[in-house]
């Protein structure tokens, strides 16, 4: 893309070829000006290099056909290898009558526009890592002063900086050149103004320093214009809705609703949009989604973004597009979720193959679904984004991204708050309440679900009462409340019992002999697990009766019942090989290796801590995992 450094590194590469004696027949470089008003054609650059070839006056002859005749001879006849850098090339008529008929010489062509004109070999360039990023800004500031302290003294407002300049080069050393002028404010200031302003190029563009080594305007936003407008209509409009999707990376099926066109048609528009570097194709998550999703540069969002801000027809155009891709979300997040409530027997839901392929989709579009609910806060997307809100919950804990479950919550509460949605605000207390005992708030907790049962009592809603009654006996369990806990839970597995919700039920009698347990009354605790099995494999939810063994695997080793424990942990793992749950995974080998090391089985023991420390790490737990390893280790 346009400011990634093109010239920059053909100059440099040349730099270092001319050292090292790779072209003894010297250097040609051409400017094409590919994407000014004006640019240099092919006879005009064939003149320049005619000229530093030394065919000047009344040696040039005066036809074009005769001048490139004379250009390739005396190419043909120089027999020291020569290295011809065609820069800043928009179409393959600029350059293609200038390449060398001799195939001894080499050739450096940089453009915006991938061609496929000519089998050439193609060097995409990336922006730069973080750590680059900040070594340029750094080393920029002490080539001018070796004594400001500034990136050393405020590592994280650099850091931040090249995060809002995209770790783009053109970005990266503007930002450079406002700090050397700004020598006496703090990198903070810089950060500051950008982020106020929500588009990097505003900020940066008033701030340009001028012209860098090549004579060429350090701006942003021209370059930025000039890439959008010699798009095609259909690739600038789908650039333009492109920016308003709600995360960095979109997959394929929520693009093609965004720009309100069937699959084959949106990804053919995409692939011809990749070839001006505006978009970038990144490989996804193998599975039911697509393999390859696209990502849009930060500072082409925030410029695509403000285009549309600034015409009223296109805002229009923008806001049509995000309520077909919300819509979209929810109607592929519905069916993912019903995937992972998906019980045998039932019937299956539709969209993906299986639950992994529900699950691989979900973890692609993560960051997009998450992005989208917050939408919740603009009064035309709230409905659609609280219900998207609800169908991410169940992901969200099977993947324990609890921070962004408390994002997603909070937004929907607010929104279903805001429209007098009762129920709707219950069910983001109750998620949100489930989020934050997950993260150690339980006193949040409490208060979240003692919200929800109020909210729903208030609206008649008796069945997710119950839940809010269990959510809440589980919260007051982890506050050291245990009798008020199990009033609770008893309470949920009646009114569970007498709705005849068998998997409710299983569930409730599960939450209750934890809580049973941890009151000391382990008999009670047994029996109740043992029930709660009983119900979830009647109703063939293998992942409720694979918790509920571990619990019960759990109060059978307190009463000293080893091998009982040891069985009953056996066949918790059993259920769990159907899943992709590899924190309940660990978490039960870590069990069974306590259960093992009680029987005096070390050997066995240290096998399962290690294979607990190995699915806490596939989890995401690096706590949990350091904590099997060290009990392995101690067991060597």
């Amino acid at each position: 893309m346009g400011g990634i450094g093109k010239t920059a590194l053909a100059v440099e590469a040349a730099h270092r070829a001319r050292v090292r004696g790779w072209f003894p027949g010297g250097t040609l470089f051409v400017d094409l000006r590919g994407y000014d008003d004006d640019p240099v054609t092919a006879d005009q650059a064939v003149l320049a290099l005619l000229d530093a070839l030394g065919v000047q006056g009344q040696d040039l002859p005066p036809t074009t056909e005769r001048q490139y005749d004379v250009y390739r001879k005396l190419l043909a006849e120089r027999r020291e290898r020569m290295l011809l850098i065609l820069d800043n090339a928009s179409d393959p008529s600029q350059y293609v009558p200038l390449l060398p008929g001799a195939d001894h010489h080499r050739v450096l062509i940089t453009s915006r526009d991938r061609s496929d004109a000519l089998p050439v070999r193609l060097i995409d360039l990336e922006t730069l890592a973080p750590e680059e990023s900040v070594a340029l800004v750094t080393q920029a500031l002490h080539e001018t002063d070796e004594r400001d302290e500034r990136p050393g003294r405020e590592p994280d407002a650099l850091r931040e900086l090249a995060d809002l300049c995209g770790h783009l080069p053109l970005a990266l050393q503007i930002a450079a050149g406002m700090l050397r002028r700004r020598r006496h404010r703090d990198i903070a200031s810089l950060v500051t103004a950008i982020r106020k302003a929500g588009d990097a190029t505003v900020v940066l563009d008033n701030g340009s320093p001028g012209t860098d080594l090549y004579g060429r305007s350090l701006v942003l936003r021209p370059v930025l214009e000039t890439s959008y407008r010699r798009l095609p209509l259909d690739q600038a409009r789908l650039l333009r809705l492109l920016c308003l999707a709600p995360g960095a990376e979109t997959g394929a099926e929520a693009i093609a609703a965004l720009v309100d066109l069937a699959l084959e048609p949106a990804l053919c528009l995409l692939e011809e949009l990749a070839a001006t570097h505006l978009v970038t194709p990144v490989r996804g998550v193998e599975g039911a989604a697509p393999a390859v999703r696209w990502r849009v540069h930060d500072l082409v969002r925030g410029f695509g973004a403000g285009v549309v801000k600034g015409d009223a027809g296109l805002w229009e155009e923008g806001e049509a597009a995000r309520e077909r891709v919300l819509g979209s979300y929810l109607r592929w997040a519905r069916a993912a979720d019903d995937w992972l409530r998906w019980l045998p027997g039932r019937p299956q839901p539709e969209r993906f193959a299986g639950r992994a392929g529900a699950l691989a989709w979900l973890d692609s579009e993560r960051a997009g679904l998450v992005a989208a609910v917050q939408w919740a806060r603009e009064e035309p997307y709230a409905d659609t984004a609280v219900r998207l809100s609800q169908r991410l919950a169940e992901y969200l804990d099977w993947r324990r991204s609890f921070d962004d479950k408390i994002t997603v919550c909070g937004a929907a509460r607010d929104a279903a708050h805001r429209a007098g949605n009762r129920v709707g605000e219950a069910s983001a207390w109750t998620s949100l309440g489930i989020a934050l005992l997950d993260t150690g708030r339980t006193a949040e907790a409490i208060d979240a679900h003692t919200r929800a049962r109020d909210l729903f009592q208030t609206a008649g809603d008796r069945h997710r009462g119950a839940f809010a009654w269990g959510n809440l006996g589980s919260a007051l369990r982890e506050a050291g409340r245990t009798e008020e806990a199990i009033d609770a839970h008893t309470r949920t597995r009646d009114l569970f019992q007498a709705a005849e919700d068998r998997l409710r039920e299983a569930m409730s009698w599960n939450n209750l002999g934890i809580t049973l347990h941890k009151a000391g009354r382990t008999e009670e605790a047994i029996e109740a697990h043992t029930r709660a099995c009983d119900l979830h494999r009647a109703v063939g939810n293998r992942h409720g009766e694979a918790a509920a063994w571990n619990n019960l695997g759990a109060t059978l080793r307190a009463t000293g019942r080893a091998e009982e424990a040891v069985e009953a942990y056996t066949k918790a793992l059993e259920g769990l090989r159907e899943f992709d749950d590899w924190y309940e995974t660990g978490r039960t080998l870590y069990n069974l290796a306590l259960a093992h090391q009680d029987a005096a089985r070390p050997a066995e023991a240290r096998t399962h801590y290690l294979q607990s420390a190995a699915a806490f790490t596939r989890a995401n737990a690096p706590a949990e995992a350091a904590l099997a390893q060290s009990r392995a280790d101690s067991l060597t």
